[in-house]
């Protein structure tokens, strides 16, 4: 059982969200927040607000329980681009690409180990 949560045109450009996503990206969700507490980036309070939301899906819509959440999947894709021009000496001027991410995060639980040795017993009989 999964849930996921998804942040759309974040103002902020992929490559670097995905600086902050190598940090928590298979961590279980309490390391991963407080990883995202102390991390000095831009991006950080935006991907933990979506982790908190993911883990809040996850316990309202799934019954999941959330001391044994992980985070299984952690990703940024690019949004659209804003493109503004900056004038430049000599009346001439250059084009500037403002990039926006789109977030995604999914959180599954614990596979429960009485689970996997029933379903071992099962197979072998």
């Amino acid at each position: 059982m999964q849930s996921k949560a998804v942040a759309k045109t974040v103002r902020i450009a992929p490559r670097k969200v995905r600086l902050i996503l190598d940090l928590v990206r298979g961590k279980e969700v309490g390391e991963a927040i407080s990883i995202l507490k102390l991390t000095n980036k831009r991006s950080s309070p935006v991907v933990e607000k979506l982790v908190k939301s993911a883990v809040a899906n996850a316990e309202h819509n799934y019954d999941m329980d959330i001391d044994n959440l992980y985070i299984s999947e952690i990703y940024a894709d690019e949004g659209p681009t804003l493109k503004r021009f900056r004038p430049r000496a000599q009346g001439r001027a250059t084009k500037i690409n403002k990039r926006t991410s789109h977030i995604t995060v999914v959180v599954e639980e614990y596979a429960k180990e009485a689970e996997t040795e029933e379903n071992q017993e099962t197979e072998n009989a």
